[in-house]
């Protein structure tokens, strides 16, 4: 038996799915918002922001040429929070003995202390640093397997994930909320098919009463999986609105490891993208965020924050979902998974377990066509 599916299958009772946690990929921080601008001031030490990954205490900056950085949040002499010392654009200070740090490489620039006669190297030290890219607003870090070494070969790591535009001129917009459960809990409720007539009712999107079978073609993808190019819902409001133009409309929904799931809507030349990725904070809490670019609309006035408005409300029912689940799980339920709408979660923890294991193997290996009423 798989040991991530610790769910039923078919009707056998089994403890609920661990949170074993997945390394060596690209990960979301933080939104790049959050920091100093290039052009802004660098005065103070207000440009040094916290958070977690991977149960890993983080701090993050950007230096004054612009290059953003991530080293773990405790300064390698003794300990104390790197994020509690001084960043002058140039080099991070640790606050207790002074000791200062290049932080996008983690050398060690100064000690303080040492005296010409101490042989000491102090640039042979280094506080531990993880690669960070900004991308779509977003700063990405890379978090690597625990104990592998600190040095990472930047031409060796996989390609920063990226948001797919389809024209020059578009808007956008994040929304974001914290869950309190583990991350597979958060990825397979993202994926789950089958709750959107209950947790997101309303006016604005459907209602219990519009359920209908569907059908739908996945097709497997490197650590993925692809529901096929398809005519979206006709029971969802934002989708009949695409109407408007006057063409088919076509959306793709990919999921692929470890937390990742775009979704694209094409009407012509008018066209919607989007990333949702559920991303791990600590073994038993997570977070997702949702960047969004379209250019659907985009002459209609206020579109963008009358977006932002309807995604927050379908995003918090969601998080509300979450908490209550999170109450239960407390008390280590037995659960299940059923055919066929939950399908796509035995392959997530199908796929996650290859990934652990490094087999590769693929639990879909062709097309198939699932059922269920949503």
């Amino acid at each position: 038996m798989n040991p991530l599916i610790q769910i039923v299958t078919e009707g056998a009772a089994r403890p609920g799915p661990t949170a074993t946690l997945i390394y060596d990929d690209w990960y979301p921080a933080m939104r790049a918002s959050k920091l100093a601008s290039r052009l802004g001031s660098f005065a103070g030490r207000n440009r040094l922001r916290t958070t977690t990954l991977l149960d890993i205490p983080l701090v993050i900056g950007r230096r004054k040429d612009g290059a953003v950085f991530a080293l773990r949040d405790s300064c390698p002499h003794r300990g104390i929070p790197l994020s509690v010392g001084w960043f002058d654009g140039n080099n991070l200070t640790c606050r207790y003995h002074g000791w200062r740090f290049e932080p996008c490489t983690g050398r060690c620039e100064h000690i303080p202390s040492l005296t010409a006669a101490d042989p000491l190297d102090a640039t042979r030290i280094f506080a531990q640093s993880y690669p960070a890219v900004e991308r779509d607003g977003t700063i990405w870090v890379y978090v690597p397997r625990p104990g592998s070494g600190r040095r990472v070969d930047p031409d060796q790591l996989p390609a920063v994930p990226a948001l797919a535009t389809f024209s020059a001129r578009f808007r956008s917009a994040h929304l974001m909320a914290d869950l309190p459960c583990n991350v597979d809990h958060g990825i397979i409720g993202l994926m789950d098919p089958a709750h959107g007539p209950f947790v997101h009712q309303a006016w604005w999107w459907r209602s219990r009463g519009s359920i209908r079978q569907k059908t739908k073609r996945f097709e497997p993808i490197p650590e993925g999986f692809r529901m096929a190019a398809h005519a979206p819902s006709g029971n969802s409001a934002p989708y009949k609105l695409l109407g408007v133009y006057g063409q088919p409309v076509e959306t793709t929904i990919d999921f692929t490891l470890p937390n990742r799931r775009t979704e694209i809507i094409r009407c012509g030349d008018k066209w919607f993208s989007s990333l949702t990725t559920v991303t791990p904070v600590t073994s038993s809490t997570c977070r997702i965020d949702v960047v969004a670019a379209w250019n659907v609309f985009r002459r209609v006035p206020l579109v963008t924050p009358i977006a932002k408005f309807f995604g927050a409300r379908f995003v918090r029912q969601d998080q509300i979902t979450m908490i209550q689940q999170a109450e239960g799980l407390r008390h280590n339920p037995t659960l299940m998974l059923i055919d066929d709408a939950d399908r796509p979660a035995k392959w997530y923890f199908a796929l996650k377990q290859a990934r652990l294991d490094g087999t590769g193997n693929h639990p879909l290996t062709e097309p198939v066509d699932l059922h269920w009423r949503s």
